[in-house]
C-alpha cells in the first residue's frame, strides 16, 4: 500500500520496490523502449514482452507548475507545492512532485533531478553531482 491508496495486483512489485527506495520502470522486450506508468503490454508497438527494470534515478525537468491550493488530501496540508513532469533517464516522461526546491524560483528546464522517496512515492529532488 502506498500513500494514496492500494496496489493492485500487478502493480504491487512497483509499490514494494518504491517503499524500498527504488525506482521501476517496465522495459518491452520486443523494442527495447521503456514505459512509465506500469503497463502489461508495450505501449509504443503492443508487445507483452515487458520486464520490470530498475531506473537509475536520474531524470530531467520537463515541465513545472507550483500548486498554492489543493483540497484533497494529503495534498492540503503541502501547499505550496511543485507538481512536475520529469524525463526518466531511461526515456519515458512521469508525473511527479519535486521537493527541495522552495517554491520552484530556481528551477529550469533540463535540470538534473534525482530521484527521492517520501512515504513510499517516489519524488524528485535537483541533482547533487
Amino acid at each position: 500500500m502506498n500513500a494514496l491508496g492500494g496496489a493492485d495486483t500487478f502493480t504491487q512489485t512497483y509499490w514494494d520496490a518504491a517503499a524500498d527506495g527504488r525506482l521501476l520502470v517496465r522495459r518491452c522486450g520486443a523494442c527495447g523502449r521503456a514505459h512509465h506508468y506500469p503497463r502489461e503490454f508495450c505501449p509504443h508497438c503492443w508487445s507483452e514482452d515487458v520486464a520490470w527494470e530498475t531506473a537509475s534515478g536520474r531524470a530531467t525537468l520537463y515541465t513545472w507548475s507550483v500548486v498554492h491550493r489543493n483540497d484533497l488530501q494529503p495534498f492540503r496540508d503541502r501547499t505550496p507545492y511543485v507538481a512536475a513532469v520529469v524525463e526518466l533517464a531511461e526515456g519515458p516522461r512521469m508525473m511527479t512532485e519535486l521537493v527541495e526546491c522552495g517554491e520552484g524560483e530556481s528551477l529550469r528546464a533540463g535540470q538534473a533531478l534525482e530521484v527521492a522517496f517520501r512515504e513510499g512515492l517516489p519524488v524528485f529532488r535537483a541533482g547533487r553531482g
